[in-house]
């Protein structure tokens, strides 16, 4: 029996296990029965086992829980956007931060910052939304410009587009952040991402805008398949290509737009999940996409886990600990690109 067999369950049993660890360890440990517990006395109304007081479940089902589940869908969206974009570009390297999302959003959050705006009735939502158009409207440039110059959308064209956009669109951020120091690390934070205070109101935003992305994509497998081989042979299949690049990159713009306006700016995890994803499910779409939500909602809990745990009382920005784990990753994936060339 192949060992490729075993990995859809060892995957689940890792995302199941991954979330139990996220909520339990903390400050106050929280054994995995009464993490189980805790979710049946308030979701379920069931009676609570003796020991299990009213501010364990308090603080697993309204502090930890939002918080972990919050990260497992910010590395499941982040994964599968990563995945679509290494496909259409056809680029072991593409992830959607190279169109200028990540950029965008954070230039939108700085000028909220700075700027003292207020949502009024919006609250809380209000610098994600516009943190989101902002990403959203990034995306659109990128690809009006890349449409402008290349007619036919060469993943070289897009590339090297959003990679002029972001550095135009950081230097921004740099200098909102130099013009106004004392917004300057709050600034500094948001681009390195956080979970900290995360409620269960952003979770139900977020969670349907995951699962409904997901379906599309699982919709465009077959696209993706043929995508995978080049645009010459996806055409040949009868693929329009030009059409499916828009739709597809689209997706992934509203998909990490919503993210990063939630979470901040957070890398690697759509560069680890899908190769890691790729080389235990193959590289069919319709078995990848899923797995690299699960696994990159793994890997995203565990680094948050990381990152509060580390250095506490302090929290170490996740994005520190994705790049820290990321980069030799990267450097790896390119120097065997480099070899097999």
């Amino acid at each position: 029996m192949s060992w490729k067999k075993f990995a859809w369950p060892a995957l689940l049993l890792l995302a199941v296990l991954s979330v139990l660890l996220g909520v339990g360890v903390g400050s106050v440990f929280v054994p995995p029965a009464d993490v189980l517990a805790s979710l049946g006395v308030h979701f379920f109304g069931m009676t609570a086992p003796e020991g299990l007081d009213e501010i364990t479940v308090s603080m697993v089902t309204n502090m930890r829980l939002p918080r972990v589940l919050m990260a497992f869908l910010a590395g499941a969206a982040l994964s599968m956007g990563g995945t679509v974009m290494q496909s259409v570009l056809r680029n072991p390297l593409a992830s959607p931060f190279g169109l200028g999302i990540s950029a965008g959003a954070g230039t939108g959050a700085a000028l909220v910052m700075v700027l003292g705006l207020s949502g009024g009735a919006l609250g809380i939502f209000f610098m994600p939304l516009v943190s989101l158009v902002f990403g959203l409207l990034t995306v659109v440039a990128v690809i009006g410009f890349s449409a402008r110059m290349d007619r036919d959308l060469s993943s070289t064209t897009i590339v090297l587009t959003g990679m002029v956009v972001s550095l135009f669109l950081n230097a921004i951020m740099s200098f909102l952040s130099t013009l106004s120091p004392a917004y300057a690390q709050r600034i500094n934070l948001w681009t390195l991402g956080s979970f900290s205070m995360k409620e269960w109101s952003q979770v139900l935003v977020l969670a349907p805008i995951t699962v409904i992305c997901c379906l599309f994509f699982m919709r465009f497998s077959a696209e993706l398949d043929a995508m995978t081989f080049g645009e010459e042979q996806a055409q040949l299949l009868g693929v329009d290509v030009r059409r499916a690049k828009w739709l597809l990159i689209g997706l992934v713009a509203v998909l990490v737009g919503a993210t990063t306006a939630f979470v901040g700016i957070i890398g690697f995890v759509d560069l680890i999940a899908p190769h890691v994803v790729r080389r235990f499910f193959g590289s069919s779409h319709r078995r990848v996409l899923p797995a690299s939500a699960l696994f990159g909602g793994c890997f995203m809990v565990l680094c948050d886990l990381a990152s509060r745990t580390l250095t506490a009382p302090r929290e170490i920005p996740i994005g520190s600990i994705t790049a820290f784990l990321g980069t030799p990753f990267f450097v790896y994936i390119y120097f065997v690109g480099r070899r097999r060339r």
